[in-house]
């Protein structure tokens, strides 16, 4: 009897650990000095934003070039010098119909393409998992809807971390002790948000004092928290790994230290978490079947 008390207590403290769904995973949506572009692309939504970015890119730089030419090609050919008797017309209806046409071509053509993604970002799917998170000055709270349980998420180094928002040796620990390296400072949290991998997640979107923006570039998506409204994003994220975002709303004097952190795990690594934070958020004891069959 002695033995399955110790046995049951064992596996229970062993799931209760959801810092461990982190282990081994590669940092992949993170800023880095000097970078130009965008994160690598971990939903078939940053795909589609990447792609018609980079299209309309080549679009605005072709008119940019056009326009830059004509420009020079008016200075030297229609100077003074060159064109001392100038012309006293004052219409061209060709021309006129030409620079009107056009441009609505190009933004018919522009809008064929950037609708649908829109659409899609906007049309939510049933979610497979369903997280409502809430903007506070200045961290996030996260409830995991279908399990009863949530949790606040603060920037490492904060002053509710046992920081003063300065990389002290004492930071620096703190980050290495929950898995991240000093150059995370600033953008990982005490508690992340875990997912499984391959799998619909809905996030509700809420704030719950002044305006906030939930956003993670890697997953190509951004949602305003505004305070009385449940706004509502989805993602599915392609490969397993840890994934930062920022605030992206001027939110006060903290705004700069209000991060995000999403990771992106098997989805048996899920479950083992899953069992381990509902036993410490939620306040459940996992029953002595549940922690065996485990």
């Amino acid at each position: 009897m002695r033995l399955k008390s110790t046995l049951t207590g064992l596996m229970a403290a062993f799931y209760a650990m959801p810092a461990a769904a982190q282990d081994g995973l590669e940092i992949i949506g993170k800023p880095l000095p000097g970078q130009m572009g965008f994160q690598p692309a971990a939903t078939e939504l940053a795909r589609d934003l990447f792609w018609l970015d980079g299209m309309i890119l080549i679009i605005i730089t072709a008119i940019v070039v056009l326009v830059t030419g004509l420009l020079f090609y008016i200075i030297f050919r229609y100077n003074e010098k060159s064109n001392p008797t100038p012309a006293k017309f004052t219409h061209n209806s060709p021309l006129e119909i030409a620079w009107t046409v056009v441009p609505i071509v190009i933004l018919v053509f522009i809008g064929a393409f950037s609708l649908p993604v829109l659409f899609k970002q906007q049309e939510i799917p049933e979610g497979d998992i369903t997280i409502k998170v809430t903007g506070y000055q200045w961290y996030w709270g996260y409830e995991y809807v279908d399990h009863e349980f949530g949790f606040d998420s603060y920037m490492i180094g904060q002053p509710a971390t046992g920081g003063n928002y300065v990389k002290t040796p004492e930071v620096v620990a703190m980050l290495e002790e929950a898995g991240y390296g000093a150059d995370e400072f600033l953008l990982a949290t005490d508690t992340a948000v875990v997912v499984p991998v391959g799998k619909t997640i809905v996030m509700q979107v809420t704030g719950g004092d002044v305006i906030h923006s939930w956003t993670i570039p890697a997953f190509g998506v951004k949602q305003d928290a505004v305070p009385g409204r449940l706004a509502e994003l989805w993602f599915t994220a392609e490969k397993e790994g840890v994934y930062f975002g920022q605030c992206s709303e001027l939110c006060g004097k903290d705004h700069a230290y209000m991060p995000i952190t999403v990771k992106v795990v098997s989805e048996e690594a899920y479950e083992q978490w899953l069992q381990g934070a509902i036993e410490e958020y939620a306040g459940k004891p996992l029953s002595y079947d549940v922690a065996a069959a485990n």
